[in-house]
C-alpha cells in the first residue's frame, strides 16, 4: 500500500489560504544562480524577513545542479521549505520537500496534461517528496516567454476571463487541488486582476500567482485581486530588494489580520 507524503506543505498552504492570509514563495533558477556567497545572503535575509516557500525551477536545468543547489539552500536555511517547480520530469529531486505536480491545463499537449505524469509517479511514490496536484494555467504576459516555447502551447487570452474560469473548474472537478497562474519568467505583463478575481471567485482552492511581478504595486494588486501565494522570480533576480519590500508589506497585512 503506497501511503500519501505528507510534509505538512499542503496543511501549511490550506491554513494560509483559509484564514486569508498571503504568502510568497521565490523562484530560484539553478541556472541563473552566479554566486553561492550572494544567495547565501539574499536567502538569511528572506529567511530573517518571513519568505514562506523557495520554488526550484526553470526551463533547461541539469539534474546535477539542481541536487547541489538543494543542498547549499538547505544548509543555508533548513527552515524553509524547497519545492519542486518541474520544466520536465527530468528536474525531479528526491532532496526536496515537495513538488508541484503541474499539470498544463490551459494547454493542449498531451506530455503535459498526464504523459509526463505517468513516467515519474512510480519514482514519486517511492519518494518521502510531498506531492501538491496543481493545474497550471499559462496567462498571456505580453511577451513570448521560455515556457511558452518549451511547452508549446497557447497561453490563455487576457480578455477572456471567462475561459480562464472554465479551465480552473475543469482542473477543480478533476480533484486538482491548487491553481497557479503564470504569465511566464520576465513577462511584461502579469496575469489580469480580473482573470485572478474571477477564478477566486467560483473555485475553493489556493491560487499561486507569478509572472512580470516586477515592482511591490504590481504584487499588492495582485493579492488584493485574491491571489493567496505570489511567486517572485526574474523580478526578484533583477531587483533582490523587491523579495525584501514584498515580505515586509506580507508581514504588515498578515498581522492586520490576526489583529481584526
Amino acid at each position: 500500500m503506497i501511503l500519501k507524503k505528507n510534509n505538512g506543505l499542503a496543511q501549511k498552504i490550506d491554513d494560509f489560504a483559509l484564514n486569508g492570509k498571503k504568502s510568497v514563495a521565490w523562484l530560484i533558477d539553478p541556472d541563473k544562480i552566479k554566486s553561492i556567497d550572494t544567495l547565501k545572503l539574499h536567502l538569511e535575509h528572506a529567511v530573517a524577513t518571513g519568505l514562506d516557500f523557495i520554488f526550484l525551477g526553470g526551463s533547461l536545468v541539469s539534474h546535477q545542479k539542481q541536487d547541489n543547489l538543494i543542498r547549499k539552500i538547505k544548509d543555508f536555511s533548513p527552515e524553509i521549505p524547497v519545492i519542486l517547480f518541474p520544466g520536465s520530469i527530468s528536474q525531479f529531486s528526491p532532496m526536496a520537500d515537495g513538488i508541484l505536480f503541474l499539470s498544463l491545463i490551459s494547454g493542449r499537449n498531451p506530455d503535459l496534461l498526464i504523459g509526463q505524469h505517468v513516467v515519474i509517479a512510480p519514482i514519486l511514490a517511492r519518494s518521502s517528496v510531498e506531492i501538491l496536484p496543481t493545474g497550471y494555467m499559462l496567462v498571456d504576459g505580453g511577451k513570448s516567454t521560455s515556457v511558452h516555447y518549451i511547452s508549446q502551447t497557447i497561453p490563455l487570452p487576457r480578455d477572456k476571463a471567462d475561459i480562464a474560469v472554465a479551465t480552473a473548474l475543469a482542473g477543480s472537478f478533476l480533484g486538482l487541488k491548487y491553481f497557479y497562474l503564470d504569465a511566464g519568467s520576465g513577462a511584461h505583463l502579469p496575469v489580469p486582476h480580473e482573470i485572478i478575481h474571477s477564478i477566486k471567485e467560483n473555485i475553493n482552492a489556493p491560487v499561486f500567482v507569478g509572472g512580470g511581478l516586477d515592482t511591490l504595486e504590481k504584487v499588492k494588486a495582485v493579492f488584493e485581486s485574491g491571489a493567496d501565494l505570489v511567486v517572485l522570480g526574474n523580478g526578484a533576480e533583477k531587483n533582490p530588494s523587491l523579495l525584501t519590500e514584498v515580505l515586509e508589506y506580507v508581514n504588515v497585512l498578515n498581522l492586520s489580520l490576526n489583529i481584526n
